[in-house]
């Protein structure tokens, strides 16, 4: 008997819920789920490494890489192939906000994910660290 899936957390709600090639019709599709998009877009997008990742998903590091890899495959196969890739679907849950907290006073705050990270804390304007990192 397999494991209940965990709900994973995505930063952000894709407006863009189809993608392909110009100028054709009724192609076949590859199907992508909003979490494997999440698994990209913090990689390859945001530049972060596995495991800080993972954690901003809530899943452990391996779990990380075998979404990312799948995501990537199917992705490349859409290019290459010059199918449909369909985004949506999965089991996630959309997590709105990023926690912050300070390295100095510990005081913690939330900011927006379309909000640029902030550089010093709203307390006590020391260095501030996404909450992720701490843990």
């Amino acid at each position: 008997m397999s494991r209940h899936r965990r709900c994973r957390r995505v930063g952000f709600q894709p407006h863009i819920t189809s993608f392909g090639p110009v100028g054709t019709i009724d192609l076949a599709n590859v199907s992508i789920a909003v979490d494997e998009i999440e698994a990209i877009r913090l990689k390859d997008l945001e530049g972060l490494e596995q495991e800080k990742a993972a954690k901003m998903m809530g899943i452990s590091q391996p779990t990380f890489h075998r979404v990312l890899e799948i995501a990537r495959k199917k992705v490349a196969r859409a290019i290459v192939e010059g199918k449909v890739l369909r985004i949506g679907g999965g089991v996630y849950e959309l997590k709105e906000n990023k926690d912050y907290v300070c390295y100095d006073c510990n005081y913690g705050w939330e900011v927006g994910y379309s909000t640029p990270s902030p550089m010093v804390c709203v307390n006590c304007e020391s260095k501030v660290g996404d909450k992720n990192e701490r843990r």
